[in-house]
């Protein structure tokens, strides 16, 4: 049975006030959306009823053992560990509000030390399982056409779905092989599209596009629906997983797959990891280092399969 919902009124008013002030925080000064906002505060309430009981009115008097104790209580709710970490992740972040706040002199949760995760590591393509993917829309009519460029293209710039649907014809530049996207939180970046792209858009421009073009519909979106308008998501998910069955691929194939096997072949062709912390548009680093474990898990199984002494052999 799911624990109740703690509201206001639950908690002592400093308490409730905090938190409130801490989410008004996150959404004007961080622009953290108001699914997050009231993640953070859900689980905050939380907390602070559990130090409430403790005997704490004012997160003034909220020690580290308290903190500790709030863990440990999470601990034996068996909670996933995913969600434990996210409660002890905003009760971290709140304390750090308070300090910068000059609510409290020190943050209270600075030795906490949540659950180990272990990261799920992304899955990807084999190279000649995407080049089987590329070669499946085989028509020369408008959604082969179409459909080819599309696949091309994501492939070859590791695009998310989102910005695939929304490219305009003013942010790819075919004669410089490049294209300008607009990623997540409006951060621009420019990436390369490869020659294989380059020449399937081209031709889609050419003989596939003026086919979709509807005149009181139709925008400057790159790839168009039959009904002219700018292609889907969901419709970008069924030719993905069309063309994926076609080529005779098995796995579950998803448009993100496309993006992680992008990144994950350029870094095993030894491109560095700045480079494609760039093109895929992550804001961090440690984003990015995921494809390394990838790779490393790539090179133990070439090594378990191929190398002449994996069995001890002489």
């Amino acid at each position: 049975m799911p624990p109740r919902p703690v509201t206001d009124l639950d908690l002592p008013e400093a308490m409730a006030e905090a938190i409130t002030d801490f989410g008004a925080s996150l959404a004007l000064e961080r622009g953290r959306s108001d699914k997050t906002v009231q993640a953070y505060e859900h689980d905050l309430r939380q907390a602070a009823e559990f130090f409430a009981q403790r005997g704490h009115s004012d997160w003034r008097r909220v020690s580290r053992a308290d903190a500790a104790a709030w863990a440990e209580e999470l601990s034996d709710r068996k909670l996933a560990a995913s969600s434990t970490a996210r409660k002890l992740s905003a009760l971290r972040m709140f304390a750090r509000y308070l300090v910068h706040n000059s609510v409290r002199p020190d943050e209270f949760t600075e030795l906490l030390a949540g659950p180990k995760l272990r990261r799920k590591l992304p899955a990807t393509l084999t190279t000649e399982e995407v080049l089987r993917i590329l070669a499946a829309p085989t028509g020369g009519d408008e959604f082969g056409l179409r459909d080819r460029a599309m696949l091309e293209l994501f492939y070859s710039s590791g695009l998310r779905v989102s910005e695939l649907c929304g490219l305009t014809l003013q942010q790819i530049d075919l004669e410089e092989g490049f294209v300008r996207v607009w990623g997540k939180g409006s951060k621009e970046r420019v990436v390369p599209v490869g020659e294989a792209a380059v020449s399937a858009i081209k031709a889609y421009l050419e003989s596939g596009r003026p086919h979709f073009v509807k005149t009181s519909k139709t925008g400057s979106q790159l790839f168009l629906s039959k009904r002219g308008t700018a292609i889907s998501r969901k419709m970008v998910w069924v030719v993905v997983k069309q063309h994926a069955q076609r080529a005779g691929v098995t796995k579950p194939v998803k448009p993100h797959l496309l993006r992680h096997s992008f990144a994950t072949h350029l870094l095993g062709g030894g491109a560095d990891l700045r480079a494609i912390q760039e093109m895929l548009g992550h804001a961090n680093i440690g984003t990015t280092q995921i494809y390394t474990a990838v790779e490393e898990t790539r090179l133990v199984e070439h090594h378990a399969k191929f190398h002449p002494r994996k069995n001890g052999d002489a």
